[in-house]
């Protein structure tokens, strides 16, 4: 009777262990999940602006021309939302 109980609680482990993740997830949920509309724009938003004065700041230092096509395009994209 004591072998079947430790090779029961063995095999708990032993499936705990592999779905870990999976339940950490469910006991634990990662809070940008719990993000209403609205915090998530906001998020977004930040995140935006962020981009937008880092590509300005470095425009800033030695104008337009310092600024790859690529950034040009982000930017122009950015500025447009």
């Amino acid at each position: 009777m004591s072998e079947l109980l430790i090779l029961i609680i063995i095999i708990v482990v032993v499936l705990g262990f592999f779905n870990r993740e999976k339940i950490k997830n469910r006991f634990f949920p990662d809070e940008k999940r719990n993000y209403t509309i609205d915090d998530q724009f906001n998020s977004d938003k930040r995140e935006r602006e962020k981009e937008i004065d880092r590509l300005l700041s470095k425009m800033g230092k030695n104008g337009v021309n310092d600024l790859s096509a690529k950034d040009r395009k982000r930017l122009d994209e950015l500025s447009k939302k």
